[in-house]
């Protein structure tokens, strides 16, 4: 949050900055001639902009969303599989059990740091989905009054990989550097053409430019937090996690 908030102060300073060399290199009167030219093309270039602005951020927050809610289809699709496994062989039962609550506890203690530092997964959490699948194939072979249990036990732990592989790769997107380069680009072209305009009371140009200056740059440290769901000050929590870990814990006591 420091740094979000350095980088807008930043902002609006090189703003600032720049609006007083524009005053200073210019006089008013003169540019106060071409405020119809400038408007128009401020105008043209600030709805251009609104619109990118709008696109991305709504982009990132969907993706965001998804994410939220994949962590939470993951977590699900592991108590499920939990829960199935009452219905099984009772040995291939409870190393079903054991093993979801391993990947629970895997996920949190492990997983998410890892993911929010950008560094690669530890092996456990696939170790454990392969011995999981091992154990799925092995009830699927031996049973028959448990049939229809060992194939949504397949399903569900079919879901749970496809969940899994899904928040991995989320964890690794973000926007493309040349969307990034656009934005930047984008904020700094709309807050310079505003500096152009020939506005007699200075006070007031400076204060319509920190608005602009402040909101843009705003908008642009919220996609940045937002673009990377499992990294930054606004993250997806592995709160369906911990609520699996606890009903693990509470029905083996």
């Amino acid at each position: 949050m420091l740094w979000d908030t350095l980088v807008i102060a930043g902002c609006v300073v090189a703003a600032l900055a720049f609006l007083y060399v524009v005053r200073r290199s210019s006089a008013t009167n003169s540019r106060k001639e071409s405020n119809d030219f400038t408007g128009a093309v401020v105008a043209v270039i600030g709805t251009t902009y609104a619109v990118i602005l709008a696109f991305m951020l709504s982009g990132v927050w969907n993706m965001f969303q998804q994410a939220q809610a994949n962590e939470e289809q993951e977590a699900n699709s592991l108590v499920n599989i939990w829960r199935l496994s009452e219905n099984i062989d009772a040995v291939t039962g409870r190393e079903v059990q054991d093993l979801c609550q391993k990947y629970a506890q895997t996920v949190l203690n492990l997983e998410w740091p890892a993911m929010k530092e950008q560094k690669p997964l530890p092996p456990q959490g696939s170790d454990i989905i392969n011995q999981l699948w091992r154990l799925a194939g092995q009830s699927q072979a031996n049973s028959k009054t448990t049939s229809i249990a060992s194939y949504q036990l397949m399903e569900e732990l079919r879901l749970l990989t496809e969940y899994r592989r899904i928040r991995l790769m989320q964890g690794r997107e973000e926007l493309p550097g040349i969307l990034r380069a656009v934005l930047i680009a984008g904020g700094m072209i709309t807050v310079a053409a505003s500096c152009f305009f020939g506005v007699p009371s200075f006070r007031f140009h400076v204060l319509q430019v920190v608005v602009l200056s402040f909101l843009i740059a705003l908008v642009l440290v919220a996609i940045a937090d937002i673009d990377r769901p499992y990294q930054g000050n606004v993250i997806v929590r592995p709160e369906g996690f911990t609520l699996a870990n606890r009903t693990f814990q509470s029905h083996g006591d």
